[in-house]
């Protein structure tokens, strides 16, 4: 299974969210699910968020789109990256105790 692990840094999480959320249908038409978001617990305007990926072809054209930029400086990002990931299998260490 793949996924897109993505951060971005932006300067109003409120704002982000909206329009993240009002791109819900273009995520799901570029083949992503959201799996998870997060924002970093010392600074909350860092997200992080993981897409199941069902089409590598869609989602690497969505978010190389112009639609995909203008969002992403409507919402405030100021910078982002994103990783295309790929499940590892299950994790055997489990940590002390």
């Amino acid at each position: 299974m793949r996924f897109m692990l993505c951060r971005n840094r932006v300067s109003d999480y409120r704002r982000w969210r909206r329009v993240f959320d009002s791109h819900a249908g273009a995520h799901r038409a570029a083949g992503l699910r959201l799996k998870g978001l997060w924002r970093d617990a010392g600074r909350p305007n860092d997200v992080f968020f993981l897409f199941e990926v069902r089409d590598m072809s869609r989602a690497r054209a969505f978010i190389r789109s112009p639609e995909a930029a203008e969002a992403g400086a409507r919402s405030g990002v100021i910078e982002g990256d994103y990783r295309f990931i790929r499940d590892a299998g299950t994790a055997s260490y489990r940590g002390p105790g």
